[in-house]
């Protein structure tokens, strides 16, 4: 069933939030965000900061280096936006922070340019000990949730507004720093990470009518990334396709390109999809055609990387 990862995230939240080592902050946006769910349960481990993103930066850093797993949830662009607080509060002190962002990209629609982070990745990545994962769908949410539990150091997590397709099975097991190999091909390798996995997975489809044959990957966690994965894509195939609903300068396919340019995969052609703007209004299907990262779009990519 349909869901956005923003949704997955509250539901896991909850349970997590049985060990006591767990308080979650929030923005003053717990109902869009969902972690309101938690602070119905545990709520003696719940803070409302407000609209003081910084501050609600600096007092998780400061409940980690107590002891606690600080959750700290806003819009991913107003994170984005504290990066300094972010950079020193939690980076250079290496405090136990998991950095939520929500309505990320141009996925959130009608929200418009103001609201859309399509700059988080590429900022959080710049930061040398900061994790940054991006869930596909609901199971991989919940378990990625259920991962950061007890993992150590700095993580970004980006959620979408937007609902997204089932793509994993229910029993699926969530591997930090593996990407997940979704259908094999030998043509082309069909790389997305969050909402875009099942704009690759669509278009495989597609491309399958053709004769063509499309290996997808989901890439959920983009630092630290799976090199081995993705060369052996790169090797195996024609040609490699990334698409982020994300700035083109910074993410998933800059992440990609550098991991192919260290291995030398130099007979492999490389084509980066994603933003190059600040957004617009639109609903997510709209402006998934209009920013060239829908289904049709990864095809046609892939089509002209393979001449036509």
């Amino acid at each position: 069933m349909a869901k956005a990862t923003r949704e997955s995230f509250g539901e896991a939240l909850v349970r997590v939030g049985e060990d006591p080592k767990h308080v979650v902050l929030d923005g003053d946006l717990m109902k869009s965000n969902m972690t309101y769910l938690f602070k119905e349960q545990h709520p003696e481990r719940f803070v409302e900061v407000g609209i003081a993103e910084s501050n609600m930066v600096g007092v998780a850093a400061g409940l980690a280096l107590a002891g606690k797993v600080a959750w700290a949830s806003s819009f991913s662009c107003f994170l984005a936006g504290r990066l300094e607080t972010i950079r020193m509060s939690v980076g250079y002190n290496e405090a136990n922070v998991r950095l939520c962002g929500t309505h990320a990209g141009i996925g959130i629609g009608d929200d418009g340019a103001s609201q859309m982070a399509l700059e988080d990745v590429a900022a959080m990545r710049a930061l040398p000990n900061m994790d940054v994962i991006q869930p596909c769908d609901d199971v991989e949410t919940q378990r990625a949730v259920e991962y950061l539990a007890d993992h150590v150091g700095p993580v970004f997590l980006r959620l979408t507004r937007q609902k997204l397709d089932d793509m994993n099975p229910e029993d699926y097991r969530f591997e930090f720093g593996k990407a997940v190999t979704l259908r094999d091909g030998s043509d082309v390798a069909l790389i997305g990470t969050g909402a875009t996995v099942q704009e690759a997975l669509k278009a495989a489809d597609e491309l399958a009518g053709e004769s063509v044959s499309a290996r997808v990957l989901n890439v959920h966690t983009i630092k630290p990334i799976d090199a081995e994965t993705l060369v052996k894509a790169a090797r195996e195939c024609r040609a490699v396709i990334t698409v982020e609903d994300h700035n083109v300068l910074g993410g998933l396919g800059s992440a990609v390109a550098e991991v192919l340019a260290a291995a030398g995969t130099d007979g492999t052609r490389l084509t980066v999809l994603g933003v190059r703007d600040y957004g617009q209004s639109g609903t997510s299907e709209e402006l998934y055609e209009e920013y060239g990262i829908s289904a049709s779009h990864v095809a046609k990519a892939a089509r002209e990387a393979l001449g036509g």
